[in-house]
């Protein structure tokens, strides 16, 4: 596998220091093979992603496909803008030369994909390496095998390997890759193995973008619609099982609304998957059996007040909401990754905010209650991203950037975020000839006049 890697590694940075990949006519080329690519496997993928994780066609193609196509038609509509060289403002001292923001391509790209949304996680990313004009070598998850085994034969049969090569393998094959220099690593997972690739990329001090997650707050605050509220926030948290970096992971609610947000919860469940949930079409399993262990031992670390059935053979965990959650309780400490919510009851906006700010900073906030509040709550806190009256979605909208801050990650992408995620700004400076001032040349003359002009 390391000479597989090397190999792949050689042809694609003597592809890239061709120059093709910079051109605007190929990165248009290649971001429409993609669109091809992804229609043509449509029901490939879709077929894998219930194999894998009991995801309905539905779900796959509102949570996965869709996104990657969205982002494609962004970009198929925008590259030429985000390609133009742009014009900057020049100050009068430097007169009369004219300043430029140009992009270039970072080069050789890592794309490193987890398991829980294993199609947009690959591929979005992917749309921002072809789209800055960089090769790009593909690592999705062994976890999700008939997933990762469609997506190698997408990628194999649309793309040569000298520009986009996809490699399989567990842990060992991503420290082969970490070990090799590229010009960019791109990774979504958890902090801490966030925390190994960065110190594995700066060996060759590479940049890196790192989606990753954390613990993520949902506040339902005194004066919120409580029967909106938890139809949005069940909806967000059991959508792909809680296996959702920016699922709502713990909710924080006022005292006042504790039993109507109870009762609103089991019914906003019912709705959404109805009466015997094992049986819904549309609500997907635990990735696998150490996940499903993982998950399900946190249902002692508080009291059910909904949900709480389990089938370790169907690797299927009911939607549960607890009750007296202890802050010390191992539910609380990290990352739940499942459909189990923890509720901690607040009585003031101060007591909210502390224990908010005190944690680390999450991927999402969530808040529920008046807009102006909403504002000034968030206003006071940090986080990758945040939604006022709902969940999830501001990761939908390709317009706005969307990445971690802190402990839940460093960078954006989608959109012109993408783009610029694997490009290098680089300032340009252009000089005409035919006027050369001599105030910056040595010995100064009329010094004083030049100090008037540049420190005034």
């Amino acid at each position: 596998m390391e000479q597989k890697i090397s190999t792949i590694l050689t042809a694609q940075r003597n592809f890239f220091s061709s120059g093709e990949t910079r051109d605007y006519q190929f990165r248009r080329k290649q971001l429409k093979t993609l669109q091809v690519a992804l229609k043509k496997y449509e029901k490939p993928l879709c077929d894998a992603l219930w194999n894998d994780l009991h995801k309905s066609t539905e779900e796959a193609i509102l949570t996965e496909l869709s996104i990657v196509t969205g982002e494609i038609r962004n970009h198929l509509s925008h590259l030429k803008s985000w390609m133009k060289r742009k014009k900057r403002p020049t100050p009068l001292k430097m007169f009369p030369s004219r300043s430029y923001l140009v992009t270039e391509p970072l080069g050789n790209a890592l794309i490193v994909a987890p398991w829980n949304y294993p199609v947009q996680l690959l591929l979005n990313p992917l749309v921002g390496a072809i789209s800055a004009g960089c090769t790009a070598v593909l690592k999705p998850s062994p976890y999700v095998p008939t997933v990762s085994k469609v997506l190698a034969d997408l990628i194999n049969e649309f793309f040569d390997e000298k520009y986009i090569a996809l490699v399989q393998g567990n842990r060992d094959v991503n420290t082969l890759l970490f070990n090799q220099r590229f010009d960019i690593i791109f990774f979504t997972g958890s902090p801490e193995l966030g925390k190994k690739v960065m110190q594995a990329a700066s060996k060759h001090l590479t940049p890196v973008v790192l989606e990753l997650g954390g613990k993520s707050p949902c506040i339902v605050d005194k004066d919120a619609d409580v029967e909106m509220a938890a139809r949005r926030i069940a909806w967000g948290k059991t959508l792909n099982s809680g296996q959702t970096c920016i699922a709502p992971d713990y909710l924080l609610i006022h005292q006042s609304q504790k039993e109507k947000f109870i009762s609103a919860y089991k019914k906003a469940l019912t709705c959404l998957h109805g009466d015997d949930i094992e049986k819904s079409q549309h609500f997907v399993r635990m990735v696998n059996d150490r996940a499903f262990e993982r998950v399900s031992s946190y249902l002692t670390n508080g009291d059910i007040v909904v949900g709480g059935k389990t089938n370790a053979a169907e690797r299927y965990i009911e939607p549960t909401l607890l009750d007296n959650v202890s802050i010390d309780a191992p539910i609380m400490q990290e990352e739940i990754f499942g459909p189990i919510l923890p509720m901690i009851i607040f009585e003031s906006e101060e007591e909210m905010l502390s224990f908010v700010t005190e944690r680390e900073k999450p991927l999402a906030f969530y808040y529920f209650g008046n807009q102006k509040k909403a504002l000034e709550i968030i206003g006071k806190t940090s986080s990758g991203g945040a939604c006022i009256n709902d969940t999830i979605m501001h990761v939908v909208n390709e317009n706005v950037p969307f990445g971690g801050v802190g402990h839940s990650g460093m960078g954006n992408y989608h959109g012109q975020c993408s783009y610029d995620a694997f490009s290098h700004q680089r300032a340009l400076v252009v000089t005409p000839t035919w006027l050369d001032l001599p105030f910056r040349y040595m010995p100064y003359k009329l010094f004083r006049l030049v100090k008037k002009l540049m420190l005034s």
